[in-house]
């Protein structure tokens, strides 16, 4: 098992053979994000990729039980890829239950509903895309993907396009995690950003459903807004607003809904709707000092 570094996985990964057969980000113009920067985008090549597999699979065997395919948006990937790993990772790991990985919504929408569904019968069982925003100007400025051909400046077409990303994934039968990130619109569009987070979570309506916490890492792009002045990071209570806002008004199907990683200030879980007068009471209890928040020393990327 060989990895180049950084590797990154979701919260819920934790316990998640990862599988790195990609290198890096395939987009990798996210403003906010530094996770990809120091590697160039490559595809590992296949081979090397099942001896990884084949070697996890003598060394843990039936102990694995999810597998998360690493880096950035391994979805890219063309689909003869994905099935070949997909096969041999249902053979190296015979109680493997899940496999997943991070998606953008451009190779969502590229791959289609008939690729996806392909893909979802061979195994693929999860994505995790983050339009990080539903706030069109936020979602620009943040540069959520390129602007699809034949669309125009005037209309919401990165909001568009994680709406038709999730419509092909749920035609497919493909479960599909959406994280967005508190004070990604800055002091200036704070409560537009989780309004429209609530539009496009509702509109997405995923199975899964997360919440996390920006932070300005130096040497982004964003980061060198926040030099000139031209972005400003909300305080904690202003993005625990925002969230309280975004559980608010946000209407999926069902969601289960987390804010779990270690970027948050205030880890809430519950299913949506259900749980949302239970989720806004405890930000009540936040915003009022009457819930501890989690330390500035206990947060982290």
């Amino acid at each position: 098992m060989r990895y180049v570094p950084s590797v990154y996985r979701p919260p819920s990964e934790a316990h998640s053979y990862i599988l790195q057969a990609t290198l890096g980000c395939s987009w990798n113009n996210c403003t906010y994000c530094a996770m990809y920067r120091d590697k160039p985008f490559a595809v590992r090549p296949l081979a090397d990729t099942l001896q990884d597999v084949a070697a996890a699979g003598l060394r843990f065997g039936a102990g694995v039980e999810k597998v998360f395919v690493a880096d950035g948006d391994a979805l890219v990937l063309a689909p003869d890829h994905w099935e070949a790993l997909l096969d041999a990772c249902h053979r190296a790991f015979p109680n493997l239950r899940q496999v997943s990985c991070y998606a953008t919504a451009e190779n969502l929408v590229e791959k289609g509903a008939t690729v996806l569904a392909r893909l979802r019968r061979a195994g693929l069982g999860l994505v995790y895309v983050g339009p990080e925003s539903g706030d069109e100007p936020t979602l620009r400025r943040i540069a959520k993907g390129p602007r699809p051909p034949g669309s125009s400046r005037d209309v919401p077409y990165l909001f568009d396009r994680h709406v038709e990303a999730a419509r092909v994934a749920r035609e497919a039968g493909l479960p599909l995690s959406a994280i967005f990130l508190l004070g990604a619109g800055g002091v200036s569009r704070s409560e537009a950003h989780a309004l429209g987070s609530a539009a496009l979570a509702s509109a997405m309506d995923p199975a899964y459903l997360s919440a996390l916490t920006l932070t300005v890492v130096p040497g982004t792009p964003l980061a060198k807004l926040a030099e000139r002045g031209a972005f400003a990071l909300p305080e904690p209570l202003a993005m625990l607003r925002e969230l309280r806002t975004f559980l608010a008004h946000a209407r999926p199907t069902h969601a289960v809904f987390r804010t779990n990683h270690a970027s948050n200030y205030l880890p809430l879980a519950g299913d949506l709707p259900r749980d949302t007068p239970r989720l806004l009471a405890t930000l009540d209890g936040a915003l009022s000092g009457g819930v501890a928040l989690r330390p500035e020393w206990a947060r982290g990327l």
